[in-house]
């Protein structure tokens, strides 16, 4: 347990930050439920009230308590040290306001004159807590998409703020990042529309029997080997880039897509900004199963309603499919290709069947999102076909 005094202080000094207050909250997880960190707070709440007013006031730097009055005696202009760098760092480029402060800062000083530098040193210089939880890193991902998005749509767009100012190929090379949150459309066409054909019997792509149809896997099977080439020669292994399409294909239907909504809603003044809470605090079973490579689903979530449905969805179409072939041999030619990519979300889609059916433990979907997901593919399915 954390000592009462050193948690008294991180919470005051955070209530103090120099930021608007109704955009920072603080949030405090006590694991243990200590009455001592409890009473702590309490009379730290009462003291905020005059601690909070005398260091905006007499502009005190630093302002944790115990580290203000521990030190030694200082002239007054020294305590203007804090909004000193605050305005050096912005005067270098540095930007506030945005989800993802550093690439727009990044975009700022490179406009300023900076010049960037791939550096790897063999010691790690940064080191990161990652995500535990398949929710805990789509939330994080729908933050990330959502704020380089809004860059896109202001004024800091890189083909507007970076023109003339940084090379044109620097310029797009911001794209495939800014641009994440519209890239949910197109994954949810190809997810969604040739499963949805593929029950009507319509095909969408050549013959397998034409010659037309080559490009299609070529720049498929192209594409996959060069991503596949460049996981292994970052020291990944096969199942960790097999894993990496998993969750690049939930990350695009259910983060970027909510990123993506989010942000056209707030440009057309529909909605504002939140902070979404996420759960600190894993227990044994979910960091057991992590360390298994379970995928943890015991959460209700919009995205998982969304990741069950499709996943029900595509393998509605595969069952509606092979039965069409078995019944009509000539659906084979027609429909192969389309097959074949429904066969692939179905693969990629494994561990969401685990979860809606064969698993018992806590990390399993909820009943209720399995029964939405089953109610709204069989839906779907049904208007399409009748």
């Amino acid at each position: 347990m954390e000592p009462p005094t050193m948690v008294i202080n991180t919470v005051l000094s955070m209530m103090a930050y120099d930021y608007p207050p109704d955009k920072l909250s603080v949030y405090l997880s006590d694991d243990g439920g200590s009455d001592l960190i409890f009473y702590a707070m309490l009379e730290a709440a009462h003291f905020s009230k005059e601690w909070l007013p005398f260091c905006r006031k007499f502009k005190v730097e630093p302002r944790s308590p115990e580290a203000y009055f521990r030190m030694a005696a200082t002239n007054p202009p020294s305590h203007d040290s804090f909004m000193t760098k605050e305005r050096l760092m912005i005067k270098m480029g540095l930007k506030y306001g945005c989800p993802v402060e550093d690439i727009i800062t990044g975009l700022s000083i490179q406009c300023r004159g900076w010049k960037s530098v791939y550096f790897i040193p063999e010691r790690k210089a940064f080191l990161g807590v990652a995500r535990t939880t398949l929710l805990q890193s789509l939330i994080q991902h729908k933050r990330w998409s959502e704020g380089d998005f809004q860059i896109f749509l202001s004024k800091y767009c890189p083909l507007v703020y970076g023109h003339k100012m940084i090379p044109l190929k620097l310029q797009l090379s911001y794209g495939p990042y800014i641009l994440w949150a519209p890239t949910s459309l197109a994954m949810l066409y190809y997810v969604v529309v040739p499963s949805l054909c593929l029950l009507k019997g319509k095909a969408l792509f050549p013959q397998i029997s034409s010659p037309w149809v080559l490009p299609f896997p070529c720049v498929v099977l192209a594409n996959r080997a060069y991503s596949l080439w460049e996981f292994l020669g970052c020291g990944g292994t096969l199942q960790g880039w097999w894993n990496e399409q998993r969750i690049w294909m939930f990350k695009r239907t259910t983060s970027y897509l909510f990123g993506f909504l989010s942000t056209i809603l707030k440009q057309l003044g529909l909605s504002k900004a939140t902070f979404t809470v996420t759960e600190k605090v894993v227990d044994e079973d979910v960091s057991q199963r992590y360390e298994q490579e379970v995928m943890e689903f015991g959460t209700k979530s919009p995205m998982f309603n969304i990741i069950a449905t499709l996943a029900m969805l595509n393998l509605l179409s595969c069952i509606g499919a092979i039965k069409r072939v078995i019944v009509d041999k000539k659906a084979l030619d027609l429909l192969a290709l389309q097959m074949l990519l429904n066969g692939l979300l179905v693969c990629l889609n494994l561990p969401v069947y685990k979860g809606l059916f064969f698993r018992k433990d806590s990390g399993s979907m909820p009943p209720l999102v399995t029964l939405l997901s089953i109610i709204f593919a069989m839906l779907a399915a049904t208007m399409v076909m009748y």
